[in-house]
């Protein structure tokens, strides 16, 4: 990325304070270059962001986006999350270097995200400081990654989990704790209800939920930041 530029910056949170950490990072990063400026946007929620990026992908893209996980989901339904949000980034957007902050520290949530998502650069909030957000800034605006403490030490350990949650369990997860019932399911997304269910029995293998009900199900995919 060309330090002598101005780089765009696009800020996807909900956190006015968490906004205001960024900004003041990334004019901490600016002053450590002699031509290096940003040009900073935001959107707090999946609506918003989309507008923002559709607006910019005919001529000046955005260079960087800050992308928070627990971010409100799209009117329509088709991005919930900000994990959802970063996997249209990478599939619509090559060039954009995408920064993931999450306060998750579960260790098989943020496996799925950096399976999902492939961050650039992956920040768990109780590791943030504002050195550590200078460092993740300029690692990627050098082409380089820069993972957090929290995310390196469930990287040491993630070897043998090879199970990612896909946007067809997401979506179920999200319905389900709205209500919808099995049998409505397969009005709104691609599968029969036996495939449904055999998704649902994975994840209460992968969750070790013990219970066959949905209520046990979505109350450990709710503390791992799945819904």
């Amino acid at each position: 990325m060309d330090k002598n530029k101005t780089i765009k910056v696009l800020l996807v949170e909900d956190e006015p304070l968490t906004i205001d950490a960024y900004k003041l990072a990334l004019n901490r990063t600016a002053s450590l270059y002699e031509n290096l400026k940003f040009h900073i946007d935001s959107a707090n929620n999946c609506d918003k962001a989309l507008l923002k990026l559709k607006r910019t992908e005919t001529n000046d893209c955005f260079d960087i986006v800050f992308l928070d996980m627990r971010i409100p989901p799209s009117k329509d339904g088709n991005i919930l999350s900000g994990e959802d949000l970063g996997i249209k980034i990478r599939n619509t957007y090559e060039n954009i270097k995408i920064i993931v902050s999450t306060s998750y520290n579960d260790a098989f949530r943020i496996s799925s995200i950096l399976k999902s998502v492939n961050p650039d650069g992956f920040l768990v909030k109780g590791d943030l400081s504002s050195t550590l957000l200078v460092e993740s800034i300029k690692a990627v605006i050098s082409s380089a990654t820069y993972y957090s403490q929290t995310v390196l030490q469930i990287l040491r350990k993630q070897a043998t989990n090879d199970f990612v949650v896909d946007s067809i369990d997401r979506k179920m997860l999200h319905e389900l704790s709205n209500g919808t019932k099995m049998n409505e399911l397969p009005q709104v997304l691609p599968l029969s209800i036996a495939a449904l269910e055999r998704r649902k029995r994975l994840l209460r293998d992968i969750f070790n939920v013990v219970g066959k009900g949905d209520r046990d199900l979505l109350i450990a995919a709710r503390e791992r930041g799945f819904i």
